[in-house]
């Protein structure tokens, strides 16, 4: 009988995207055994400093906080298949491993939770909303100088929690996770006795992370078997537009200190691409936008548009 060992982070969020992948994997090899292993990354483990500082402050690979003990899993051959988020999973990996397929894409738009009724317009000057995104906090801050920007960190229950308590006037997640979680869209969520209310933000006005809101598939890159399992569950049209992003995103050296945002759609066999790029020194973003058929064309157009 075939075993499909499938890892994953602990995280709440993690365990709704790992139920998804054994669903998925469960419709398609009904007579497969799964078995899930709960593995603990570096970035559940320091939540105690920013985000974007764990890397350095751990020594692993930009991004690589919350991928780095799944792939020490992967290469002991304790698990087959490494269920991540994908925007969570660096450009760039070890030859040993690779990213093979996805799931259907989520909505890929940022939200604004807040505990007042609105939308980002209707945040008053000098709010405090909170964020661990470089790529959120800086086009948040473009497009409303006004406010203010505090890191966040915890999972989603915590960060909801965090906001419902008064810690933030808002705080940015991304929409998919909230989906996966089960929280309305349109209508308040009740945390700690605080009714927070859900603004998404138009994903071709804020532009979101490479790869968000969909569930990416890493196994060993030698792992015949695991990848025909992941061809059977891939989504295509999620695949072809997150390998694009991905693809942008490693031209230009891009990570968890890039504020970049990537929008992409397919129709027709047509790939179209937009992207926003924020200087580190500060000052206006640069924007460019491609299209083609060949993901890995549109992403270099993209690249050498900014250039």
């Amino acid at each position: 009988m075939t075993t499909i060992r499938i890892g994953t982070r602990g995280s709440d969020l993690a365990l709704a995207q790992a139920t998804l992948t054994e669903s998925a994997l469960g419709d398609v090899f009904p007579d497969a055994t799964l078995e899930r292993r709960v593995i603990k990354t570096t970035g559940d483990r320091r939540t105690d400093v920013a985000l974007c500082e764990v890397a350095k402050v751990e020594g692993v690979l930009d991004k690589g906080v919350f991928t780095k003990e799944l792939e020490v899993a992967l290469e002991a051959n304790e698990v087959d298949v490494a269920v991540h988020s994908l925007k969570d999973v660096p450009t760039v990996l070890d030859e040993t491993f690779e990213i093979v397929g996805t799931l259907e894409r989520a909505p890929v738009r940022d939200v604004l939770v807040m505990r007042d009724a609105g939308g980002l317009d209707s945040l008053a000057p000098g709010s405090t909303v909170g964020t661990s995104s470089c790529r959120r906090a800086k086009q948040l801050l473009w497009l409303r100088p006004d406010l203010k920007v505090a890191d966040i960190r915890g999972n989603v229950p915590t960060r909801l929690r965090k906001l419902a308590e008064g810690e933030y006037d808002a705080i940015m997640l991304a929409e998919a996770g909230l989906v996966r979680l089960g929280f309305p869209m349109d209508e308040p969520c009740r945390v700690s006795d605080q009714d927070l209310h859900i603004a998404p933000l138009a994903e071709d006005q804020f532009f979101p992370a490479a790869g968000q809101g969909a569930i990416g598939f890493e196994i060993r890159s030698d792992d015949d078997a695991a990848r025909e399992w992941v061809a059977a569950i891939c989504h295509e049209e999620t695949f072809l537009r997150a390998r694009a992003e991905r693809e942008f995103l490693r031209l230009i050296d891009g990570g968890c200190h890039t504020p970049v945002g990537v929008f992409s759609s397919l129709e027709d066999g047509r790939l179209e691409m937009a992207a926003r790029l924020f200087p580190d020194e500060g000052g206006e973003p640069q924007t460019a936008k491609a299209s083609g058929s060949d993901p890995f064309e549109v992403a270099r157009e993209l690249y050498e548009s900014l250039a």
